[in-house]
This record gives structure tokens, C-alpha cells and sequence, in this order.
């Protein structure tokens, strides 16, 4: 069985490489994780340019390489298998790092793992905490994606629960975000406006939430269009924006989406365990609420580090090791990558 397992991540704007092993009782180990981030390059532009997040991880792919195996003290022929994402993600910037990983299994003659990003997310929590009961419930949150799973097997059984069907939650934060001024992208500029302000202070909606709404499916388009209009009026009052208090705002009325629907999924599905994890899962205020909602209602809470939470090559590797451990099926070296690969499917 591989021991060492590479994983390369490039489904956005970070060009990720993680190394980990597979210990014989199933756990795997963090060795390295090396990431380098095109989003200083995006900021201008107010969100991801496809080809601009490219051709950044065309130049960073094979100096991220050198850096984890420098960190991880290992050598490219000490790899075993090497896992990479296969979509969901941008389309060219998907094929970089689908075009790299073939390359190395070809040049390596180890086999090749094309796994599914978001099941990475899920997947890097056994990181730092270990294996994953069975079954578990994930909530999803970041830049593309918000989504209730559950978690049978995380190697070849997860479930949709629910989706958001317009904005993802880290998708509101960064147009809110310009809206009242704050830098790209807006998820921390907007936790930290909001540590100063009054998450009372105005009654933003909470999106799908009404009795006749889907019970697990989110939408944060509503809540941003709700800021618009109200900085707006503020606006043509002549008055000044209260930012923090509009940061505050804003992330309360995401948070007690987020956190409310995750706990009732929990509950109603019987499972005793919700991971958090994704971009947003770093959010201070999504932390704590989750905490506090958890523990009254007897549920395990499990949050990666914040460092894990963002797109990385660790969870793809992590993800690869324990599709290797499954004893899953290999792919070919003429597998494409999918931008619309389903949550459903964790290897192709």
C-alpha cells in the first residue's frame, strides 16, 4: 500500500502541494504543505480572473513542488501516489494542475488519483483530528460553494443535503465587502470591521428560513442586494456608513443561517458530528456561534485550522490517502478535468 501520498491543488487561485502518510491503522500525517497565492494579483479586479489564476500556477506549480518536499525533507522518489483535484473548479486552471500531476505519476511510474475538491475540505479535518465518525454531517463554506453533506464514507460515500442556490456565503462577503469600501476579498476585512460593531444594529434578512422554503438549501443573494439598498438610502441621507455596525450586521445574519440549518440537518438526520470547513470556516463569528449551538444541542464540533480550511494541496493529499486506503481505483493518465465534477463523485 503507498505510504507517501503528494497532493496538488489548483481548482482557484492557489497553487497547493501537500505531502502526507498513511500509517497501517488508517491515520494520516501531516509532512508538508506548501501554497502559493495568486489573490494579490485578482484584487484589482474585485474577484478570480480564470486566466490570470492560470498562468499564476503555471509559474508556481514546480516551485511549490520544490518548497514541500524542501519542508517535508523527502525526495520526489520517495512518493508513493499522488492525488490531485480533478474539478469542481475553474476549467484552465483545473488542467494545470491535472496536467502536473500526470506528469509526475508518469515520470514517478506511481499511480494517479484524481479526487474531488470539495471532499478535500472534509477531508483535511482528519488531519487534526483524526478519523471521521461515521457518518458525520460537513457544512461547506467558501469563496464557490455553500453546502450541507453528509458523510457515510469519505472515500466513496457522501450526500448532498443541501445548497445554496444563488451566492455561496464567501461569494456575499466579498461583494458586500465593496460595498462598504473593504478590500478583496472581503471575508476577513469584514471580521474584523465587525469585532467593533453591533451585530443587532440592523435587521438584515436571513435567506430561506421561511416555512416553505427547502429546510438546507441557503441564499445569500438576498442579503447582499438588503445591504445594497440600505447603504444606499444611507447614502442618499447624506449620512455616513457606520461600517463595523454593517459588517456586524452582515455577518450575524450569515453565521445564523449557516449555524442554525447545520445544527436542524444535524439533529434531524441523527448524526452527532458537524465539521466546518472551507474559506469562511475561519470566520470568527461562524466559529463561535456554531460552538455555542453545538454544545446545546449535545453535537461534537469539529474545525480544522484556519491554515486548512483554505484551499490547500494537504487536504487533497489527505483526501488521496484515505481514497488509497479504501482501495479505491486508480485513474488513468487520460482523466480530464471536470469544473461540474459532483460532490458525489471523490475519485474519478
Amino acid at each position: 500500500m503507498p505510504r507517501i501520498v503528494m497532493g496538488i491543488e489548483s481548482s482557484c487561485d492557489e497553487t497547493g502541494v501537500g505531502l502526507v502518510r498513511l500509517h497501517d491503522d488508517g491515520t494520516v500525517e501531516l509532512l508538508a504543505d506548501a501554497v502559493a497565492s495568486s489573490v494579490d494579483q485578482h484584487a484589482r479586479f474585485g474577484g478570480v480572473v480564470p486566466e490570470v489564476a492560470s498562468r499564476a500556477h503555471l509559474e508556481a506549480m514546480v516551485p511549490t513542488v520544490h518548497r514541500a518536499f524542501a519542508d517535508a525533507g523527502l525526495k520526489l522518489s520517495d512518493v508513493d501516489a499522488i492525488a490531485v483535484t480533478a474539478g469542481p473548479g475553474l476549467a484552465g486552471a483545473l488542467l494545470v494542475g491535472v496536467s502536473a500531476a500526470k506528469a509526475y505519476s508518469a515520470a514517478l511510474e506511481v499511480p494517479l488519483y484524481g479526487v474531488n475538491h470539495l471532499a478535500g475540505h472534509i477531508a483535511v479535518d482528519t488531519l487534526q483530528h483524526g478519523p471521521l465518525p461515521a457518518p458525520c454531517l460537513a457544512l461547506l463554506v467558501s469563496g464557490g460553494h455553500t453546502q450541507l453533506l453528509r458523510v457515510d464514507d469519505i472515500a466513496s460515500s457522501i450526500t448532498e443535503l443541501g445548497s445554496t442556490v444563488d451566492d455561496a456565503a464567501g461569494e456575499a462577503y466579498d461583494k458586500v465587502a465593496r460595498l462598504i469600501d473593504l478590500p478583496y476579498p472581503g471575508g476577513p476585512p469584514i471580521d474584523k470591521a465587525a469585532a467593533d460593531g453591533d451585530p443587532a444594529a440592523i435587521a438584515f434578512p436571513r435567506g430561506m428560513t421561511g416555512p416553505r422554503d427547502a429546510k438546507f438549501d441557503f441564499s445569500f443573494s438576498g442579503l447582499k442586494t438588503a445591504v445594497a439598498r440600505w447603504v444606499e438610502a444611507a447614502e442618499r441621507r447624506g449620512e455616513p456608513i457606520p461600517v463595523s455596525d454593517v459588517a456586524a450586521s452582515f455577518q450575524e445574519a450569515v453565521a445564523d443561517v449557516l449555524t442554525a440549518k447545520a445544527v436542524r440537518a444535524a439533529k434531524e438526520s441523527g448524526i452527532g458530528t458537524l465539521v466546518i470547513s472551507g474559506g469562511v470556516a475561519a470566520n470568527s463569528r461562524l466559529s463561535a456561534l456554531a460552538k455555542q449551538r453545538c454544545a446545546d444541542a449535545g453535537i461534537e464540533l469539529r474545525v480544522p485550522r484556519p491554515r486548512l480550511c483554505t484551499d490547500n494541496g494537504a487536504m487533497i493529499a489527505a483526501l488521496g490517502a484515505h481514497v488509497v486506503a479504501a482501495d479505491r481505483p486508480q485513474s488513468s493518465l487520460d482523466i480530464s478535468a471536470n469544473p461540474a465534477l459532483p460532490v458525489g463523485t471523490v475519485s474519478v
